[in-house]
């Protein structure tokens, strides 16, 4: 039997409930704000708006400056890019039973001039369309409108929010703050979207990426020949080598694209390189696929020589006891409004990996639902705005009245 609301809970829920309109404008209204690309102003602006409702409620702001990344990185940041900081406000009480870390990022996909740029809502009022809007602009609604009707009923909770401007490009410029701030908090709860079907995640796979460069001798093609030394040739020996990787046994997902390589058709080429992503499920897969990695480099005086760079920033988010117990706890509030909260694994990563890898139980797929992540059709069903607040808002009640309890 799922548990019945108390008076004090269901007036929570109504409150949620109340804010459905207020929620689709802020959702329309940020969505219109250009936040991909590691686009600055899109950023501040949304930063700004959302560190306000937040300061509003009695939580003091942080700007914690971003840390450089690698600058190998396929898609990394330029010599002249600015580097976000991460916004943490907190408003901790004491007379709470857990402290609660509440994470969501900023930050979308899609360039400051592309067409797909605002929300649109479908005929029929139940979707709508637009960039960011399931990932996860949404999230931030459902975050923002479920902590303000906490405060409107005067349910008084601890808390601290974590907005971070780099997770779609795997939070290497943030990464010191969220393991800080996992440090000091009890719960983590994020507001990744949901999966295909609600699910909510209770383990996800690491994740690395990494560049292979091969260094040859250029020569021309019909004088000389045999006096050239073929970085493609090399890079693609390497990338066989991946290939058996992946293919095992035993299988392991490691990726390799894009890649670049030569200058002309008439040169040798002196140099190419690709660049690749690894998925793992635990420590020792992870130690097994960087290892092999490794062996692909030659040393520094071979001709041709290989090169290998790696960046496993994403550790393994498993089911532990203390996910396991947070997430059950979570669809025990979901039963109670009559929803489901079905568990899934998934290959894919957030920052719920990097908090729990900090020590930190995690869930992290409290946000809205729907689909079409990273393309012009993705969508969100509007509906669940406000019923993943209302969840959200009963398990910060739940944890603000006593601690997560791991069996």
């Amino acid at each position: 039997m799922p548990p019945e609301l108390s008076q004090r809970e269901a007036q929570l829920i109504r409150a949620v409930a109340r804010r459905g309109p207020a929620m689709l404008e802020d959702l329309r209204r940020w969505v219109a704000i250009p936040t991909g690309m590691n686009h600055t102003p899109g950023l501040d602006e949304l930063r700004g708006i959302v560190t306000s409702r937040l300061e509003a409620l009695g939580a003091r702001t942080t700007l914690v400056p971003g840390e450089p990344a690698p600058d190998w990185l396929y898609g990394g940041p330029s010599a002249d890019e600015p580097v976000p900081p991460t916004a943490v406000c907190a408003r901790l009480r004491d007379s709470c039973a857990s402290r609660v870390l509440l994470a969501s990022h900023l930050d979308t996909v899609f360039a400051p001039d592309d067409p797909f740029a605002q929300l649109s809502v479908a005929p029929d009022g139940a979707t709508a369309t637009g960039p960011g809007c399931v990932d996860m602009k949404g999230g931030i609604v459902v975050a923002v409108h479920a902590l303000e009707a906490l405060e409107e009923v005067g349910i008084d909770c601890s808390w601290s929010y974590l907005l971070n401007s780099d997770e779609e490009r795997g939070s290497h410029h943030s990464a010191a703050a969220l393991a800080a701030q996992a440090k000091q908090h009890d719960v983590g709860l994020a507001t990744e979207p949901a999966l295909a079907q609600g699910e909510l995640a209770i383990a996800r796979k690491g994740s690395g990426q990494f560049r292979i460069d091969a260094h040859g001798r250029a020569a021309h093609v019909g004088r000389a020949f045999s006096e050239g030394v073929s970085a493609v040739y090399a890079l693609a020996r390497a990338i066989v080598e991946v290939e058996r990787l992946a293919a095992g046994p035993p299988a392991h997902t490691v990726s390799v694209g894009p890649l670049v390589g030569g200058e002309a058709i008439n040169i040798v080429p002196e140099r190419a390189c690709c660049w690749g992503n690894a998925r793992y499920d635990d420590a020792e897969e992870e130690a097994l696929i960087a290892r092999a990695l490794d062996a692909l480099a030659t040393d520094e005086e071979a001709l041709p020589r290989v090169v290998v760079r790696r960046c496993f920033s994403r550790p393994p988010k498993p089911a532990t006891p203390a996910t396991l117990a947070l997430a059950e706890l979570a669809r025990a509030q979901a039963e109670a409004l009559g929803q489901a909260l079905p568990f899934a694994r998934t290959g894919g990563v957030c920052d719920g990996n990097n908090l729990q890898a900090a020590g930190l139980p995690t869930i992290d797929t409290l946000g809205v639902r729907g689909g079409g992540l990273h393309t012009r059709s993705e969508w969100i069903e509007l509906a669940s705005l406000v019923e993943r607040a209302q969840l959200l808002a009963l398990l910060l009640a739940q944890l603000a009245e006593a601690p997560l309890t791991v069996a």
